[in-house]
């Protein structure tokens, strides 16, 4: 995988970044590939944000993945600074390339550079190839996650 690039999110790829959460039975519902506005100004926001990693896997100059790593600082487990993975896919092409572990991979060592004690991330509970993944990469199905939308 020497070939692949990780790096910030730009604009640019904002077209590529929504066609990928939007390539799947849930995705399909909650994304407006149509509409990029809201996308770009959600990435200004999280780019201006130092707690905010927003990254694209590329590979020869096509982006065939993204996540986003979120810092957290707080006082519950002695002040024990944490981080959340969220928005995590690969293009439908690349899976099964071992692009998902790298990606992990990354973003639990940039956690660590960050000070982080503690890596989370959230599935949904139909996503269970999804749940099989991250519990082979080291991950434990430890809690219950709730949701209110607002």
């Amino acid at each position: 995988m020497g070939d692949l690039e990780i790096r910030p999110a730009v604009p640019d790829d904002v077209p590529a970044i929504v066609a990928m959460l939007a390539d799947d039975p849930l995705g399909a519902q909650r994304e407006s590939p149509d509409d990029l506005a809201p996308y770009l100004t959600a990435l200004d926001r999280v780019s201006r944000d130092p707690n905010q990693h927003l990254v694209v896997a590329v590979r020869e100059d096509r982006v065939v993945g993204t996540l986003q790593l979120t810092i957290i600082a707080g006082l519950s487990r002695k002040g024990m600074t944490r981080s959340i993975i969220e928005g995590v896919r690969v293009h439908a092409d690349e899976r099964g390339s071992g692009l998902g572990t790298r990606f992990i991979e990354w973003a639990v060592e940039q956690s660590r550079r960050e000070g982080c004690q503690l890596v989370q991330l959230t599935s949904d509970a139909t996503r269970t190839d999804a749940h099989r993944f991250y519990e082979r990469l080291g991950f434990t199905a430890s809690h219950v996650g709730f949701k209110l939308p607002l």
